[in-house]
């Protein structure tokens, strides 16, 4: 999907010399559901990823169902950053989505602050293996729904929320992953709900 050109993020953005707190967090999602177009969106730097073209190796191998037009994938991960502050440092992850690349995740993990679950509603079974990851890990997660053009199911976040068999206390979010704005509300959402994770933990006797 095309990225909208008024949204690029800054090229050159020196990370300041005061920062000295750094906070990781991981996006997971299935394969295209569009992990490396959020990162691109809100990183204020020109982000690392490690995409390639897709070959005939791959063939029968990944899924690409509801995403025929896909010709690149990433086949480690996505890093970019973002400052929250002069002294905290966002650092955004984003793992690769085929099921042969899931052996890295585990390491993404490592460290982790919180996640974000993108879904892509035509394959909505793909997300059920990051949030088994992510619940095997005890990592707290937001789900973003992003929502393509043309996606004319419309399927509302209660249904998606009774689809993926997820909890009241999961936040769910709609976002287009191009708009650095939308992507923006979906870390704000992350961010409030691992405040409110803390607070409910420090009252517990």
């Amino acid at each position: 999907m095309d990225s909208a050109t008024s949204e690029l993020p800054l090229q050159r953005t020196p990370l300041a010399d005061a920062a000295e707190t750094g906070l990781k967090i991981i996006v997971v999602g299935g394969f295209g559901v569009g992990k490396t177009t959020l990162v691109r969106s809100v990183s204020e730097i020109r982000p690392l990823n490690t995409e390639e073209v897709m070959t005939q190796a791959g063939e029968g191998i990944d899924e690409t169902a509801g995403v025929e037009r896909k010709t690149t994938t990433t086949v480690a991960f996505d890093f970019g950053r973002i400052s929250l502050s002069e002294q905290m440092v966002l650092y955004l992850f984003g793992a690769p989505g085929q099921e042969r690349f899931w052996f890295l995740w585990d390491r993404l993990f490592s460290g982790t602050l919180g996640a974000v679950v993108l879904v892509d509603t035509r394959r909505m079974a793909d997300s059920w293996y990051a949030i088994d990851r992510l619940e095997h890990h005890k990592t707290p997660f937001v789900v973003a729904v992003n929502r393509f053009d043309g996606d004319e199911s419309r399927f509302t976040l209660d249904e998606i929320r009774q689809a993926l068999a997820l909890g009241e206390h999961v936040p769910m979010i709609d976002c287009d992953a191009r708009v650095r704005g939308s992507v923006k509300e979906v870390l704000i959402a992350l961010v409030d709900h691992l405040y409110t994770l803390a607070l409910a933990q420090e009252r517990t006797p």
